[in-house]
């Protein structure tokens, strides 16, 4: 029962292989036990890899230029063009989680315009222009095609700025589903894609895409090689990642979220 849920969940990919999962294929430091988890936290720890260490490539097929920053990719396609970044990845994971729960998908433009999967499905579609969106009917459909249609829009319009201000500020314990960012353009974020703990102190994975659009990956730790791909709660003031610094004060989640407030229009830093 637990492989045939597996293979459900990740409707991008026809048969997910669960040996490959973020659960079954990067153990904890020794003596760290994973946390319970459940709902977004949960679905995250179960993502595919890819097998062994490939390289993390680009939207267009080509190697990115840093191969030392990752220590696993995700079996997760970028899709079409310049346009999966760090924030629609986690807008892409975040949308197919609650697609496979057959939850609503709502997600704002970086101008506070809110783009609903319902409302496209029965035809309607934005028109940008300048600051302002309109919206135009069409022909309604449904379906997993016409879903993925609907995220390239979100990402179009969307990034760390709408991102940030469809999340809130997390506080306690870091669990799986946070997030680490810094809205801007650029600004950039990372996932928190896994939790485990020994005697209260936390350490976790973080997964990541960037730009140009590339392949999602679980990062390495820069700072500790011992304890890498995994990195403590315990970081300070500032958590260093291979490729961006965050400040302590940036981990953010989507859960109870802060209703977002209108900003400059447009396709937004990612």
């Amino acid at each position: 029962m637990r492989i045939l849920l597996l293979l459900a969940a990740y409707p991008w990919l026809a048969a997910p292989d669960p040996a490959h999962s973020i659960e079954r294929r990067i153990p904890p430091p020794e003596g760290f036990v994973r946390v319970k988890a459940d709902g977004f936290g949960a679905w995250l720890r179960g993502l595919p890899l890819k097998p062994g260490r490939p390289p993390v490539l680009l939207h267009d097929g080509r190697p990115k230029r840093n191969q030392e920053a990752h220590f696993a990719v995700v079996d997760l396609d970028t899709g079409k063009g310049d346009l999966q970044q760090c924030a629609d990845c986690v807008l892409r994971l975040r949308a197919e989680y609650l697609w496979e729960r057959r939850e609503p998908v709502a997600f704002r433009f970086t101008s506070g315009d809110s783009c609903e999967w319902s409302r496209w499905a029965e035809g309607w579609r934005p028109v940008v222009s300048g600051s302002r969106v309109a919206w135009k009917k069409g022909k309604a459909g449904g379906g997993y095609a016409e879903f993925r249609r609907y995220l390239r829009t979100v990402f179009t319009y969307a990034g760390t700025l709408s991102l940030e201000r469809e999340t809130e500020g997390a506080s306690g314990a870091v669990e799986p589903g946070d997030m680490f960012l810094r809205g801007g353009s650029p600004g950039h974020v990372v996932l928190v894609l896994d939790v485990a703990e020994k005697a209260g102190r936390r350490v976790f994975l973080l997964g990541q895409g960037y730009m140009p659009a590339q392949d999602f990956h679980v990062l390495r730790n820069p700072s500790n090689a011992r304890l890498s791909p995994w990195y403590t709660a315990e970081f300070g003031e500032e958590l260093r990642t291979p490729e961006w610094t965050f400040r302590k004060g940036e981990r953010r989640r989507f859960e109870a979220a802060a209703r977002p407030q209108p900003v400059a229009a447009g396709p937004a830093g990612r």
